[in-house]
């Protein structure tokens, strides 16, 4: 199986996992065995998990800036939502300009490791 095949059956099963895992808590939920509720705190860490899945394997240089986004935005949104560090919507918004100039510095770097177009850069 080529990498680029690979790649996106790994993301593909990392879907369906976090679908069989919220309809397993909804289900328990549902019976009264587990309280949802108590996971709706955690609820930005899953686009942690999808930005990190975006990064891994071979993606194109966009997939990796745009995972590295998606990881941002997740624990962005835990760190307000859960009032760490004090950070609000309110005074938090220049995180954005910094990591808004992270990605644009390491694009070119991931280009170069990638490829613009994907793959792992040594022509496969």
């Amino acid at each position: 199986m080529n990498s680029e095949a690979s790649y996106h059956l790994r993301r593909q099963v990392l879907w369906g996992l976090v679908l069989v895992g919220l309809g397993v808590a909804f289900l328990l939920d549902q019976m009264d065995v587990f309280d949802v509720r108590a996971l709706w705190h955690y609820a930005p860490l899953l686009l942690v998990v999808v930005g990190i899945n975006q990064t891994i394997g071979y993606p194109s240089a966009r997939e990796f800036s745009n995972g590295l986004w998606t990881v941002f935005i997740g624990l962005w949104l835990f760190a307000v939502l859960e009032g760490l560090w004090g950070l609000t919507f309110r005074n938090s918004w220049p995180l954005f300009i910094i990591i808004s100039g992270i990605t644009m510095a390491i694009r070119p770097i991931a280009e170069r490791r990638f490829g613009a177009k994907g793959g792992n850069g040594h022509g496969k």
